[in-house]
């Protein structure tokens, strides 16, 4: 399988949750610079909502 993590080059947001007894996990960059992760189901709800609300489609609406 590809490589599926996010770099500037290739912005976007990647989550992985093996199983549903193991944590969360995620990685964000954008294009405008911005960049995080997550480990947990919390984190990475945030992160996913952060994301979506404030970069890479949300640069679009503006």
């Amino acid at each position: 399988m590809a490589d599926l993590t996010p770099t500037p080059e290739r912005p976007g947001l990647h989550v992985s949750k093996p199983s549903p007894s193991a944590p969360a996990t995620a990685s964000a960059v954008c294009h405008c610079g911005a960049s995080a992760t997550g480990k947990g189901d919390d984190q990475v709800k945030a992160l996913v909502e952060g994301y979506t609300a404030n970069h890479g489609p949300a640069h679009n609406r503006r």
